[in-house]
């Protein structure tokens, strides 16, 4: 049966809120037969009964992102869209969906900023508004935003599912609105309703930051929200914040990020002051642009344990990034606070010294009723909590961990015969989800979580394997663009509130590299074109500080960070040279921009860098290669680097891979390597012949390994591959997280080389399977949920028996490699099955 599986609006199933002139549309099909590609479709969109655009009968097999050409778009209208498919067997196939556009134009936000006069107190605001339906509801939208972190409620309920809305973004020039369908919550027309906007201080105005400051945007929060209501009857209604709102305190006291939130249930609520406009530009708003932060799993407590100490603490078997939501009925007054911890120390004790000036503890005060505490605008990195202060009888089913962050679509499955290795996918997946909290934080637990570029850059390529992150990026790559300036090129952390100082390699790089990701896995070229500005101004920043050779050999940089073949007196970098990397980085980067200007048929720029990279290649050949092929730096970063980044003469590859080999055997096999080294050690081994040995150096168990990481039961990723010593002790350099999901990167290798799924054209419209067996693993069953649908590769070497079971999607093409095969075998979609017996081993 030939059918349309999803059909999505800018990567959305039916969204609302939508501030794009020209939305795309995109669609999946799932076909019984073999070999079946689309021949044709027509897109039919609707203003109700008058069509805006017919695309006619397009004789295409494209099915993405097609963008929509018709007149101009309304705001805040609902489109209905039909979509037709036929295949090449004369199969047809048909889908219907919507969309709804936001406001389109700041203008049409009929309200003003909002604020209150606290006289220097620090309570959280309650903006509210009391108000009467005038006949039956068809439609009610409220658009909302704050300059804080913010929650909307409609008579005590909670508007939504989301958290930390509007986000955090460069707030001076990009404040994103969210967009919320209240119509199901207005459905009697004699009520009284009350609308409340809850204001923290969040990344705005609260606690953030290196030095823990606060107000690092501005000094007061404030709401923006404009109420429409559509009655069944053709009327209308529709108002805004504005002076005649009120304002009150609730139960909620404090909140702060790093210091946890403050909830007393005995008090009742006051008035705060008087509301105030507030002269903030709505010019800046702009429609939210990724999924939202949301609560996407839960956990109960797997184990009570009383520390040596005597605290009490419940285990919940998984370290993550969300709260504590718990029921409690305790005496009225009961003051209960919840601590929050990664891991026990090796005593078994509560241990909280890597989070440095973060305090992360939860305060609740009891009402003497049943009480249901959940925090609203806070976040903690946790495994384990301590509980302090509970008198009456309770239990572990009282307490419910949280798990949250941006609401991305699952896409990657990896498993294997290796449980260590299932346990070690499972914890990049958790990294990811941790530190993916609206944009891509470093960490989710000390005084720091900040949008580190450099960390995003290295994982991007696996974090969309595990996630569909194309507008996770986009978001965010638009914040680095604004941040981004001539003088200082690309900060170390977007947002940035670290201030302005000179950019350094492989963390402003990730300007270029993220872009040209997404494009591979996504085939979305309009983010290449939002970003090609940025990815020119970072080469041409770097050709700034050439002086004399087409090198960058100057400043500060942080070069393979937390290497472990440490520079002389260094605790954090790496002993390659970090001119050396800067310089690698310099060719990638304009090989990149260079590769861009093609795809955007922009023929000059593609000519001007590609001259550009030619120079950079010569001069990086005469100054860090000498005549025999050997590298100044011969580290093993310097060597990963140069042979993947294809920065030698062909002639001297044979010795720098030499080089690299014996290096690993120095230490056993194990690696060495920092940030900018480990995300290509094993591919850069596959690629040039060495698999087994990089299998070797995955599957080490022993310090330092990805799996000794498991062997000492993590469930995440860590920032240093000795955050936990072979002894047991903690590593005491004061930067010491237990979830960071750089070393995740390692997540590519294992989908591509391991499970043999690759792209050979952007989008996987058409791509490869060739798996690459490895000793101690007999087994692999991967997927990756692309843009056209499910790609599976599932292999099985047992006693000279190889099989290999695949799927391929619906309008695409595979070139299946079976291991010692000589040429591809080329298949359209469906499922295959292949079985041979072979003569040589892995």
């Amino acid at each position: 049966m030939f059918r349309i599986t999803e059909f999505k609006v800018e990567y959305r199933k039916v969204p609302i809120g939508l501030d794009i002139d020209k939305p795309r549309f995109s669609w999946t099909m799932t076909s019984s037969k073999q070999e079946v590609k689309q021949q044709e479709y027509r897109i039919r969109v609707r203003d109700q009964a008058r069509l805006v655009w017919d695309s006619g009968i397009c004789q295409s097999d494209v099915s993405h992102l097609i963008e929509y050409d018709g007149s101009c778009l309304e705001p805040l209208k609902s489109y209905q869209v039909s979509l037709e498919v036929s295949n090449n067997y004369g199969e047809k196939a048909s889908s219907l969906s919507s969309f709804e556009t936001g406001l389109m134009d700041y203008r049409n936000m009929k309200a003003d900023w909002i604020t209150v006069n606290s006289k220097g107190r620090d309570e959280i605001p309650i903006f509210r508004k009391t108000f009467k339906l005038k006949s039956e509801v068809a439609k009610a939208r409220i658009y909302a935003s704050a300059l804080g972190v913010y929650e909307l409620s409609l008579n005590d309920n909670k508007v939504g599912d989301s958290y930390f809305a509007p986000g955090w973004t460069c707030y001076h020039h990009r404040i994103q609105y969210q967009t919320y369908d209240v119509t199901e919550m207005l459905k009697e027309t004699s009520k009284d309703y009350k609308l409340d906007i809850t204001v923290a201080n969040g990344w705005y105005k609260g606690i953030f930051g290196l030095e823990s400051s606060p107000n690092n945007y501005g000094d007061r929060v404030a709401s923006i929200a404009y109420v429409r209501v559509e009655y069944a009857d053709g009327g209308i209604d529709e108002f805004g914040t504005d002076s005649s709102w009120s304002c009150f305190t609730g139960q909620t006291v404090t909140s702060e990020m790093y210091l946890g939130e403050h909830i007393d249930k005995t008090i009742s609520e006051t008035e705060l002051g008087k509301v105030e406009t507030y002269s903030y530009p709505k010019t800046v708003l702009i429609a939210q642009e990724n999924e939202q932060v949301k609560i996407t799993k839960r956990f109960k407590a797997i184990e009570k344990i009383v520390t040596p100490k005597g605290e009490t603490v419940l285990d919940f078997g998984q370290n993550l990034t969300g709260f504590i939501s718990c029921v409690l009925k305790q005496p009225k007054g009961t003051r209960i606070t919840i601590k929050h911890a990664e891991v026990l120390d090796k005593e078994g004790n509560f241990y909280t010294e890597n989070l440095r000036a973060a305090k992360p503890e939860d305060v609740f005060i009891c009402s003497g009723e049943e009480d249901v505490f959940t925090p609203k605008f806070t976040f903690h990195g946790f495994r384990y909590i301590a509980i302090e202060g509970l008198i009456d009888a309770w239990g572990m089913k009282d307490f419910t961990a949280c798990a949250l962050h941006t609401d991305m679509e699952e896409t990657g499955t990896f498993t294997c015969s290796n449980t260590k290795v299932n346990r070690l996918q499972q914890n990049i997946e958790w990294g990811q989800r941790s530190n993916f909290l609206d944009i891509p934080t470093d960490c989710p637990q000390r005084d720091e979580r900040l949008g580190w570029t450099g960390d995003a850059q290295v994982f991007a390529r696996t974090a969309a394997f595990n996630f569909n992150t194309a507008l996770f990026f986009t978001k965010w790559l638009k914040d680095l663009a604004v941040e981004q300036t001539r003088k200082s090129g690309v900060p170390y952390v977007v947002p940035n509130i670290l201030g302005e100082a000179d950019a350094a390699t492989g963390w402003g790089d990730a300007a270029t590299i993220i872009p040209w990701t997404m494009y591979l896995v996504y085939g979305d070229k309009r983010i290449l074109e939002h970003q090609y500005e940025s990815m020119k101004n970072w080469v041409e920043y770097i050709h700034s500080k050439a002086q004399g050779p087409e090198l960058w050999q100057q400043g500060f940089h942080f070069g393979d960070w937390v290497a472990l073949d440490k520079e002389e007196g260094s605790d954090r970098v790496g002993a390659t040279d970090v001119y050396f990397i800067a310089s690698a980085f310099y060719a990638y980067s304009t090989s990149l921009l260079m590769e861009t200007a093609k795809v955007l048929n922009k023929e000059e720029d593609a000519t001007k860098y590609r001259q550009l990279y030619q120079r950079i290649i010569a001069d990086f050949r005469d100054e860090y290669i000498t005549k025999k092929g050997r590298l100044v730096s011969e580290t093993q970063t310097g060597c990963i680097l140069t042979l993947n980044f294809d920065l030698a003469e062909e002639k001297d590859r044979p010795r720098i891979l030499k080089a690299l080999v014996e290096n690993l055997n120095r230490h056993d096999n194990h690696l060495v390597t920092g940030f900018l080294g480990t995300p290509y050690l094993c591919q850069t081994l596959t690629e040039n012949g060495y698999h087994q040995l990089a299998g070797e150096v995955f599957l080490k168990e022993d310090y330092p390994s990805w799996l000794y990481t498991v062997n000492m039961g993590a469930t995440t990723m860590w920032e240093r591959w000795n955050s936990i010593n072979p002894d047991r002790n903690f590593d005491e350099s004061g930067m010491n997280s237990f979830n960071h999901y750089a070393y995740g990167a390692i997540g590519d290798w294992m989908y591509q080389k391991l499970a043999g799924i690759r792209l050979i054209e952007p989008a996987y419209k058409r791509f490869m399977i060739k798996p690459e067996p490895i000793h101690g693993i007999t087994w692999v069953d991967a997927s990756f949920t692309s843009v056209y649908g499910i790609i599976r590769s599932k292999w099985r070497f047992e006693k000279n028996i190889f099989s290999l079971d695949i799927e391929v999607p619906v309008n695409t093409e595979a070139e299946i490699w079976l291991i010692h095969s000589e040429k591809p075998v080329l298949v359209g979609s469906g499922s295959y099955h292949f079985e041979f017996v072979t003569g040589q081993s892995i």
